[in-house]
């Protein structure tokens, strides 16, 4: 029997705890890991945290018996692996839990901006029943640029070709081998602006990609594109899609985060208590041209939030403790398992031939 110490938790997550580690003494410190509480851990072989709860030396020292730690994201920045190598404890995170969650926001806000659901929706709600600049876009046949074809990337892709469009990919990391797959196209940047009807962003926030939307890819782009963003605000220049919305370049656009989110690093800090207060969405939005335009959609950082979504971020992290308590650690970071997955990961894609591309197509059409 282990015994298991949980921080960081929202209520609904215990009865779930309880039921999939019976048999193991289960304890529910109900805050972050501090010099308060960290004796009441101090006979744990496992601890659970998020990202406010920082493990290092000093933590580590306190907690005599503790061999594993899971945190409860993707992140690990608040763990220090060195110290915990040192001690022989195992890091284990959240690798990945809402692709197809994110992914779903994305073709809603399309939809929503194809079709005008917002703002016909608000006139019903008035009592306004004209048709009056409620004319909508068809997606079928309209071609669909991809900035960045990751997990996510790859079901917006999926969702898009099923409504008929032509799929348009600019990631130069991006599996061939999936592109080809799923029929789609991979790009230049330059080619997926001036192709696509409708740009949709999946790409991370880094010195390459930041500011990627900005006034000079704009002017490249059709007239009356649709923009959306569901990956990081400071992928866009606001300035700039603003100006590019007033003048009517741009026809719309769909944005579920902003540039001002800067102290987000988990999507789960949304819902966490210890984030809440950390700055005023509403106050930002309300001072950019953005917020009062008609055809832009501004979702306060919710593509995340599911119900299915965070339950995968608590069952992948049950299923990390298990895992270690079974012999078999899985999603290590920092460690000799982890270094295997990185290299997986990044592994050049195995150039098929032209038989084993169409015999991997009928694979995949007969699931």
């Amino acid at each position: 029997m282990a015994v298991i110490a949980f921080f960081e938790l929202e209520g609904w997550e215990k009865a779930h705890i309880r039921s999939r580690l019976a048999g193991h003494e289960v304890l529910f410190i109900n805050d972050v890991l501090n010099d308060a509480n960290i004796a009441q851990a101090a006979r744990a072989d496992v601890i659970n945290v998020f990202i406010y709860s920082q493990v290092g030396q000093k933590q580590l020292a306190k907690l005599p018996k503790l061999k594993m730690i899971a945190t409860s994201s993707t992140g690990f920045d608040h763990i220090d692996l060195a110290a915990c190598t040192a001690r022989g404890v195992k890091v284990s995170n959240v690798p990945a839990y809402g692709s197809h969650t994110v992914a779903e926001h994305t073709l809603a806000l399309m939809l929503a901006l194809a079709k005008k659901i917002v703002t016909s929706s608000e006139r019903a709600r008035q009592g306004n029943f004209s048709l009056e600049g409620l004319r909508t876009i068809d997606l079928d046949d309209k071609t669909l640029g991809l900035i960045g074809f990751g997990k996510i990337g790859s079901h917006v892709a999926k969702a898009a070709k099923a409504l008929g469009m032509h799929v348009r990919v600019y990631d130069p990391h991006a599996d061939a081998n999936l592109i080809e797959l799923l029929n789609c196209k991979s790009v230049s940047l330059d080619e997926l602006l001036a192709q696509s009807d409708i740009i949709s962003l999946h790409a991370p926030l880094t010195p390459a990609t930041k500011y990627i939307v900005n006034k000079d890819t704009l002017a490249k782009m059709k007239k009356g594109v649709l923009i959306i963003n569901t990956a990081r605000g400071g992928l866009i220049d606001n300035k700039a899609l603003a100006d590019a919305v007033i003048s009517g370049h741009v026809g719309g656009a769909a944005l579920d985060v902003l540039e001002e989110e800067r102290a987000i690093k988990e999507e789960r800090q949304l819902v966490s208590p210890e984030f809440s207060g950390a700055f005023d969405l509403r106050t930002v939005v309300a001072n950019q041209v953005l917020f009062n335009k008609p055809n832009v959609i501004i979702t306060p950082h919710n593509a995340f939030n599911s119900h299915e979504a965070l339950r995968r971020i608590l069952d992948t992290t049950l299923d990390n403790i298990e895992a270690y308590l079974d012999g078999k650690p899985a999603n290590v970071v920092g460690g000799r398992e982890n270094a295997s997955q990185k290299a997986l990961a990044h592994k050049a894609p195995v150039k098929k031939t032209s038989a084993g591309r169409r015999a991997a197509v009928k694979k995949k059409k007969m699931r």
